[in-house]
């Protein structure tokens, strides 16, 4: 049976999202959804896109951008209902440019979910953390993390905050039944695809949704890399017209001789305030956005360059790699609209939030010089396993 939608503004779907309200404008009753929906839509350039191949690898470590921009898009559903007739069973069905075929099945195991942590070693050594803009790391940086140390407990107070909240959407813990695509190790939106017009959702443990999107894929970003006389190395990227704010972070490492693991890993990010928020690495919402440009922890969508302190590539001389997001809008649907009437209750059936991000990676600075010595001098260099906190950053593992 045909729906029709009702778009919902940001901060009136934050108030439809809680869950836990039972009341609310003009003291109307308002019932939770039955059933929420994610769409986490992302274009992912350079070297974290790698859809041109080598070539297209070569052609961004030698400041030539990426040509193929490669998509990624996570769908989860949350419902308070048990399926009906048998194991769970849902399927989104995109529209014919999304390129995706008809259907995309939203499933879901014990231990197999993409949000299941990926295999960890505690790195070794010491992590030195950096933030903030500009040729010199302002006095007090870096907060140093022995990793000896915080297995014990010993981390310096205020490193790691929670003022960026983590509002993912439905999840295994707090649904009944649950269901996502894709499965870990799923393969990305093809290039070219859009994800435009309309999408239905339907299983045995939800109401069937409706939605038309209006906003595609983010535009891909290309970040360029100077360095300067002083050491320090400024990232210049490309506006893009629907970004909200932008993020860059540097991870890089040093290495002992003859040895597998990194004596230091420095982590640097273009916050001016100390923040290294979980939530920084999600999708977020517009309105979070804002607030945390007010809050000198994302720049604003005007800016396009921020300096990276020539401290942090004094301390990384084996590599560093620079990681820049975009984040974007978001659209909103609640079935069904809510009544004109306050003396009528709303009894939510379903929400849908889709948010949308950009990303990109590249090597930071020179091509040779980015590469290692051993690269720069033409030798073949030992392979090496990268470090642990660096590997989950390139969703990599030893």
């Amino acid at each position: 049976m045909k729906r029709s939608i009702f778009i919902v503004t940001v901060s009136a779907a934050a108030l439809v999202a809680a869950g836990s309200i039972a009341t609310a404008q003009r003291g109307q009753v308002v019932t939770p959804p039955k059933a929420r929906y994610a769409m986490d839509l992302g274009t992912m350039s350079g070297m974290a896109g790698m859809s041109g191949g080598m070539g297209s690898a070569m052609g961004m470590i030698f400041g030539r951008g990426s040509r193929g921009d490669a998509r990624e898009m996570h769908l989860r559903l949350g419902s308070t209902l048990a399926p009906t007739g048998g194991g769970a069973k849902a399927d989104h069905f995109p529209p014919a440019n999304a390129k995706q075929g008809k259907t995309l099945p939203l499933t879901w195991e014990a231990g197999v979910s993409r949000d299941t942590p990926e295999e960890f070693q505690r790195p070794k050594g010491r992590l030195l953390i950096y933030w903030g803009c500009g040729e010199k790391a302002p006095k007090g940086q870096p907060v140093i993390i022995d990793f000896a140390k915080a297995a014990a407990g010993q981390i310096p107070p205020g490193v790691f905050t929670t003022r960026v909240p983590r509002d993912r959407g439905p999840m295994v813990s707090n649904s009944k039944t649950f269901g996502e695509w894709p499965r870990k190790g799923g393969k990305p939106a093809p290039a070219g695809s859009s994800v435009l017009g309309e999408h239905r959702v339907a299983g045995n443990y939800s109401p069937e949704m409706k939605f038309t999107l209006t906003q595609d894929y983010m535009q891909g970003l290309t970040v360029r890399t100077s360095p300067l006389p002083s050491g320090a190395t400024t990232l210049n990227w490309n506006a893009l017209p629907n970004a909200t704010g932008y993020l860059a972070w540097v991870m890089g490492y040093k290495m002992d001789d003859g040895s597998d693991q990194p004596s230091d890993i420095v982590w640097w990010t273009s916050s001016s305030a100390r923040e290294f928020g979980g939530g920084l690495w999600d999708w977020l919402s517009p309105d979070v956005v804002r607030n945390l440009i007010n809050q000198k922890v994302v720049m604003p969508p005007s800016q396009t360059s921020c300096t990276v302190p020539a401290e942090v590539k004094a301390a990384t001389p084996n590599m560093r790699m620079a990681t820049l997001y975009a984040y974007g809008p978001e659209e909103n649907f609640v079935y069904p609209p809510r009544p004109a009437n306050p003396a009528t209750p709303w009894n939510q059936e379903w929400t849908a939030r889709v948010r949308h991000r950009s990303m990109t990676m590249a090597l930071l600075e020179s091509p040779m010089g980015a590469m290692g010595d051993a690269g720069a001098q033409g030798q073949p260099q030992e392979k090496r396993c990268k470090p642990s906190i660096l590997g989950a950053v390139l969703g990599k593992t030893c």
